[in-house]
C-alpha cells in the first residue's frame, strides 16, 4: 500500500471519531477488545512509565455497576455526597471556551427536543452516561495517585490511542468524564485500591444509526485559527 492509501486510513479513523451517545447491544468479542488495547498500549509515556490500568465491563458486572452509579446520580443529595477527586474543567469559565461549551450542550439537546425548562429530561438525558449509553462494553480508567501532570497527559494519548484503535475495527465510543463524581461508589464496586484514581470512563460498541442523538456534528477551528507558523 502507498504512503498516501495509509495516510487516509489512518486519518479517516481519527476523522470518523466522535462521541457517541446512543450504542446498539450488539456483543463486542472480549478478543476484540484486547486488540484494542494492545494497540493503544502502545502510545508514548514518559520513560515508559505506561501509568494506565483499565476496567473493562459487560454483561451482569456492567449492569451491576451501572445500577450503582445510577442509584448515586438520582440521589437528591448527590453533590453533597459525591465530589470529583480531580478538577476536569475550569473553574471559571471564559470564551471562548464558554460559547463552545454552550453550542455543544444545546445543540445536543435542540436535536433531542429537550427545552431549558425541561430539568427532567435533561436529567434522564445526562443519567444515560451512567448506562454507558447502552453500548456493551464500558471501560473505566485509572491512575495511581503518586503520578503527576505529565502522566495524565500521557493517559490522553493512550485514550485517544483506544478510540481511534476502536474506529479502525468499526467501533464507536464516548469517553465520559461525567463518571469521575462518582469515584466513591466506582471504588467500592470495582475496589480499587487506595492509591488509585478514576480518570474517566468510555462507551464502547457500535453506534446505532437511528438515533437521533448520533446526529450531533461538533465544529472545529480551521487550522489558521489555533495555530501561527513561524520561519
Amino acid at each position: 500500500m502507498s504512503n498516501a492509501g495509509e495516510a487516509a486510513i489512518v486519518d479517516r479513523a481519527i476523522t470518523t471519531r466522535r462521541s457517541v451517545r446512543a450504542f446498539l447491544d450488539t456483543p463486542v468479542p472480549r478478543e476484540t477488545v484486547e486488540d484494542i488495547l494492545a494497540v493503544a498500549s502502545r502510545a508514548p509515556s514518559g520513560t515508559n512509565t505506561q501509568p494506565w490500568k483499565v476496567y473493562v465491563l459487560s454483561g451482569d458486572a456492567k449492569a451491576r455497576f451501572c445500577a450503582d452509579v445510577l442509584a448515586a446520580y438520582d440521589d437528591p443529595e448527590r453533590d453533597a455526597k459525591y465530589r470529583e477527586e480531580y478538577p476536569y474543567y475550569p473553574r471559571e469559565w471564559v470564551d471562548p471556551y464558554l460559547a463552545r461549551r454552550r453550542k455543544v450542550g444545546w445543540d445536543l439537546y435542540s436535536l433531542l427536543e429537550i427545552r431549558r425548562e425541561d430539568k427532567v429530561r435533561m436529567h434522564e438525558q445526562h443519567a444515560r452516561n451512567f448506562r454507558f449509553f447502552d453500548a456493551p462494553v464500558g471501560l473505566i480508567f485509572t491512575i495511581d495517585r503518586i503520578m503527576e501532570q505529565g502522566s495524565w497527559l500521557d493517559y490522553g494519548m493512550f485514550l485517544q490511542s483506544i478510540m481511534v484503535a476502536a474506529r479502525a475495527r468499526g467501533l464507536d465510543t464516548c469517553p465520559q468524564a461525567a463518571f469521575t463524581q462518582f469515584h466513591a461508589i466506582i471504588k467500592q464496586h470495582l475496589r480499587l485500591t487506595e492509591e488509585e484514581m478514576v480518570v474517566c470512563g468510555m462507551s464502547l460498541g457500535y453506534a446505532d444509526p437511528e438515533a437521533t442523538a448520533n446526529l450531533l456534528t461538533t465544529e472545529r477551528e480551521p487550522v489558521s485559527g489555533f495555530v501561527r507558523f513561524l520561519s
